[in-house]
């Protein structure tokens, strides 16, 4: 009874009064959407904005009996929007770096030897290819994409840069023995 006359109020103008509503309601919405999420600083985004939602666009309401289920409906709506926000974003695929576990690659002598084998091997088959090859592979491992890879060595048709790298690649295989990969033992 308190609340919906504190409402009433609110609708006449008074709106110092709706902070005696949001200090009386809030915790309760926060924990009930901390208990939703998780997730502190998200709870009291969306608690403040049911909080506000209801104040702007539910005011004619007058008993708190049908703000309860209204609220909760909001609730939900604003829950399920978010984890649509999340999915998106793809929050709930992200791996904490701490637990990738990445390999040492200076431990094993072995793979040391085959990796120092493979560079020595892609050096010598590099020097093998013609000038523009060699520039060709150098653009693309400084980032540059096609388009400016185009402008850069000033070729009128990007297709002529797409066969380009194709043959570059092509020959780049053949100098390396037909496989990327090292030989087996």
């Amino acid at each position: 009874m308190e609340d919906e006359l504190t409402m009433c109020e609110v609708r006449e103008g008074a709106v110092g009064k709706l902070e005696l509503l949001f200090d009386r309601h809030y915790p309760g919405i926060l924990r009930y959407f901390q208990y939703l999420t998780s997730n502190r600083t998200l709870s009291e985004d969306l608690a403040q904005e049911v909080l506000l939602l209801l104040h702007e666009k539910y005011a004619h309401l007058e008993r708190v009996e049908d703000l309860l289920p209204l609220s909760l409906q909001i609730v939900r709506f604003k829950i399920m929007s978010q984890r649509r926000k999340s999915v998106r974003r793809g929050e709930y695929t992200q791996v904490s770096i701490t637990d990738i576990q990445l390999p040492d690659l200076d431990d094993n002598p072995a793979e040391y030897v085959e990796r120092k084998q493979m560079l020595e091997q892609l050096a010598k088959a590099m020097s093998g290819l013609g000038e523009r090859c060699r520039e060709l592979m150098r653009l693309k491992l400084e980032g540059k994409a096609f388009p400016e890879i185009q402008k850069i060595m000033g070729v009128a048709a990007i297709n002529t840069i797409y066969t380009w790298d194709h043959r570059c690649r092509k020959n780049l295989l053949e100098a390396m023995g037909g496989s990327w990969e090292p030989p087996k033992r």
